[in-house]
This record gives C-alpha cells, sequence and structure tokens, in this order.
C-alpha cells in the first residue's frame, strides 16, 4: 500500500517538525511539569488542565474558547443543562469536561478544581433573589472557591472583580466585590484579582440595553462616566494568563476611554437610526421606588443597585494591559457589530453614522 506508506512517512516527517522546544516545557509553582505538544490552534495539546467557574456567563464562554481553540482542557462546572450545551464544541473531542456543581457544595468545587492547574474564578450576579445575595455569591463563594483550590494544591487562580469595587461603595455589588478579593486573597496566597470595566460584546447588557430602555440609562442626567472595554479583549487578557508560572497581583483592565452615557445613548441611537428618546429623566427616589416594584423573583428588569450603580462613575485607574500583552479596543470598532439587528428593514445597510466625541482631547477614531 504506497498510498499510505507515503502518508505515514509524511505524519512522521511532520511530527518531528514539530518536535518540542525549550518553551513548550512549564515547570508551576507546584513543581509539576507542563509540556505542550503538536501545532498551534483546535487540535493542540496545551498540557494545561483549567478550571473555569462561571463558564456559561457573558465573559466565562468567550474565555472558555479561547482557552479550548489552544488545545487546552477545560473543566466547565455547571448548574443547568441547556446553560452549557454551546460550550461543548468549542474544543477538540475529550478536551471540554462538564461537570454539574454548587457554589456551596463543597465536595462538588473539589471535584472540579483536583485535576487543574489554573482555576478561573468568573462567578457573579447583578441583582440578589431569595436564595443567593451579593455577599453569598461574591465574598462567600469566590473565598469557599479559593479555600478549596488552595487545599486540593492548585498551584494558580484568578479571580475576576469589577474596577469599581470598593468597601466603602453605595452599590452593595461593588462592596461585595470588594470583600471577596479580600477574603480570596486571604484563603489563597499568590491569587490573581483582576478588575475589568463594564464589558460590552453581543450578549452584553450596555449596548443591548441602551438600544432598549434607554430611559434606565438617562438616570443622573446620563452624565455618568464609563470605561467600556470589549469582553473579547478581557477573555484573550484572561487567556494570555494561562502560560504564566505565577502573576500574583491585582490588574485592572478598563476601557481605553472614559465616556458618558449620554455618549453611549447618541452613538447606539446614531448607528441604529433610532430616533432620540424622549422620555424624562427620572429622579433618583422614583428609579428606586420603580426597580423595587418591577423586580420580579427571577429575572429583574432593573434593581435598585443597578439604579445606585447608575450614579457611581468608573474608577479612574490607569490600565494594566501591557501586563497580559493585549490592546484595548475602542468602543466604536465594534458597536455596529451588537446593535445593527436594532435598525428597521429599510436602514439595515445604511452607511453608518457615529456622534462626534464630546472631549477633545479624546483622540479621533477612523473606521
Amino acid at each position: 500500500m504506497p498510498h499510505g506508506s507515503n502518508l505515514l512517512r509524511l505524519q512522521r516527517a511532520i511530527q518531528f517538525q514539530g518536535k518540542r522546544a525549550y518553551h513548550d516545557h512549564v515547570i508551576l509553582p507546584n513543581k509539576k511539569p507542563v509540556v505542550s505538544s503538536g501545532p498551534p490552534g483546535y487540535s493542540a495539546v496545551t498540557g494545561h488542565v483549567v478550571t473555569v467557574f462561571g463558564c456559561t456567563g457573558f465573559l466565562g464562554r468567550y474565555l472558555v474558547s479561547k482557552l479550548a481553540r489552544q488545545g487546552t482542557q477545560v473543566i466547565i462546572p455547571y448548574r443547568d443543562e441547556d446553560e452549557k450545551r454551546h460550550l461543548k464544541p468549542m474544543g477538540d473531542l475529550g478536551q471540554i469536561v462538564a461537570m454539574e456543581w454548587d457554589i456551596r457544595n463543597e465536595n462538588q468545587i473539589a471535584e472540579c478544581v483536583r485535576h487543574s492547574d489554573i482555576v478561573y474564578n468568573l462567578i457573579g450576579r447583578d441583582y440578589e433573589t431569595k436564595n443567593f445575595d451579593f455577599r453569598s455569591v461574591h465574598a462567600d463563594g469566590a473565598e469557599r472557591i479559593a479555600r478549596i483550590t488552595a487545599q486540593s494544591g492548585v498551584p494558580r487562580l484568578v479571580h475576576v472583580s469589577h474596577l469599581n469595587a470598593s468597601a466603602t461603595s453605595n452599590s452593595k455589588f461593588y462592596q461585595t466585590k470588594a470583600e471577596g478579593e479580600e477574603r480570596v486573597k486571604a484563603a489563597f496566597n499568590g491569587a490573581t484579582i483582576i478588575r475589568p470595566g463594564p464589558l460590552f460584546g453581543y450578549e452584553d447588557k450596555l449596548l443591548n440595553n441602551m438600544a432598549i430602555w434607554p430611559i434606565w440609562w438617562k438616570l443622573n442626567n446620563a452624565q455618568t462616566k464609563t470605561r467600556p472595554v470589549h469582553v473579547m479583549d478581557v477573555a484573550q487578557a484572561l487567556a494570555n494568563l494561562m502560560p504564566s508560572p505565577q502573576l500574583a497581583q491585582t490588574i485592572s483592565l478598563p476601557g481605553p476611554s472614559t465616556l458618558t452615557y449620554e455618549y453611549l445613548l447618541d452613538l447606539v441611537q446614531s448607528l441604529t437610526f433610532q430616533p432620540p428618546s424622549r422620555a424624562p429623566t427620572l429622579p433618583k427616589s422614583v428609579a428606586l421606588a420603580a426597580a423595587r416594584v418591577a423586580q420580579l423573583p427571577w429575572w429583574p428588569l432593573l434593581s435598585p443597585d443597578e439604579v445606585e450603580r447608575r450614579y457611581i462613575d468608573d474608577a479612574d485607574t490607569p490600565g494594566d494591559w501591557d501586563v497580559v500583552g493585549v490592546t484595548p479596543s475602542e468602543i466604536e470598532q465594534h458597536a455596529i457589530t451588537y446593535v445593527r439587528r436594532y435598525r428597521s428593514a429599510e436602514n439595515f445597510n445604511r452607511p453608518n453614522v457615529y456622534p462626534p466625541r464630546p472631549n477633545p482631547n479624546d483622540v479621533e477614531l477612523e473606521f
């Protein structure tokens, strides 16, 4: 079978050309060696085993995709069967391992992390329910994951917090994020804390929400300052931490520009060709009362704590993007991709129109 033998020789030649080099060998802090092999891509083997808590969330799905496409085996803890199905085809056969878990079940957490050499904790809640309040998720749950990860001998932990995490904030969301950071660092020596800004992307609650419910973004006269960051940039930054043997520090990942909600509303309205919203600006007391009344037990349109966050400017903290090897992109470069769906049929293919930047010191952008 000459054809078969030629194919075998070709495969061996390719394998020889792709032989391992010094950079394919990494020694982790627990002295465990990690050896990668194969050509870069979906069917490669990085040698890493990663657990991603919060994998079914907005940021989690993109992180799983970036890790799996490198040939990394990813453990995906899930609560609902239907929420994790889209993650299965992101990796090669056997590389996406689903495990059922509950944040209060320590045995399940230990089972999810016992084979991993790095654990990502992306768990978070935007609103409270009768079963899970902010503290039980952002602080108690985060500490539990960090403690069990340390006890299991996992050498690295990456905990995702928020840019505005502060113990003195008026928002319980930001307060518990800050509490969670301190408890994670106490439970896991050498944990990496990531503080991203507000995320935008396909399934975001920023641009999509502005296109549907602009009235809620006019609170504080839409003058609240925000630093939105592309979800793909944050996911890539997290993925870039995987090969690093150890990186114990707090890393801030804000967007490249500081913008107001007013400008973002103008951006969405200009790209979707929707008329400007004529809804009045609600006083804070009225918005809080409306949020309490409209808060459904399973999915509130807007929680009272979200109203509070509409009045809090994003922290003016320098970005640490050089540490993770990523250059963040401006929101104007991607916004049309995510809001074009809100155009009418006659406007769907019209040229894009971008509002002028309100701050003359901002850079001029070309599209």
